[in-house]
């Protein structure tokens, strides 16, 4: 609250799953899209699928990284992070704050020592300088954007084999420009505020 320029300088970032099928499990992570708010939720077990992690802010994004693993665990995060998140952020540091989410097996201690290190003070997440409440709703732009307008359009037709699925999430990420992320924003500040508001009555 007694910062304007705090919620622009936050790297929200994320993983989805994307299968092959397109089939989708209710039991599984949601995802909201903003524009067409129909779910779009993980199937955990399909063997051809990849993982995407992205990170947004008010006026960019960086990725979308994927990974080789079916699974990814606190080691292989680790390594994304060094290898590929930090390089690609470092022009904006110190200015920005790293929201992480909270993915138990990725909240290990070897992580947690590297976004100390990367982001001294200012990392956001269960164990970090900023709190992020483990049972919280999912604001952040990649939950209520992102990934519902990805896969809206990875899906528009049948994708075959696993590389088309992965050139098809990359052209949609592409397509995502500064006026849809600003759009984005005013639409997470205003629900943040509506929280806000209803916390305090």
């Amino acid at each position: 609250e007694d910062d304007e320029r705090f919620f622009t300088t936050i790297l929200f970032s994320d993983e989805a799953c994307f299968h092959i099928s397109g089939t989708v499990n209710p039991h599984n992570v949601c995802i909201l899209g903003s524009a067409n708010p129909h779910k779009h939720c993980e199937m955990a077990r399909d063997s051809t699928k990849v993982n995407v992690w992205c990170a947004l802010m008010h006026d960019q994004i960086t990725g979308p990284f994927f990974f080789a693993e079916k699974t990814v665990r606190s080691v292989i995060y680790l390594d994304m992070l060094q290898s590929f998140v930090f390089p690609q952020i470092e022009a904006l540091q110190p200015e920005i704050t790293f929201q992480k989410d909270g993915v138990p097996p990725r909240l290990s201690t070897i992580v947690r020592d590297a976004l100390d290190k990367h982001f001294p003070g200012r990392w956001i997440g269960r164990g970090g300088s900023i709190s992020w409440h483990p049972r919280s709703n999912d604001i952040t732009p990649l939950d209520s954007f992102l990934w519902g307008y990805v896969k809206d359009i990875v899906y528009k037709t049948q994708v075959r084999h696993i590389n088309q699925l992965n050139t098809r999430v990359r052209d949609a990420i592409t397509t995502v420009d500064v006026s849809m992320l600003a759009q984005t924003w005013k639409e997470i500040e205003y629900h943040l505020d509506r929280q806000i508001a209803e916390l305090v009555q």
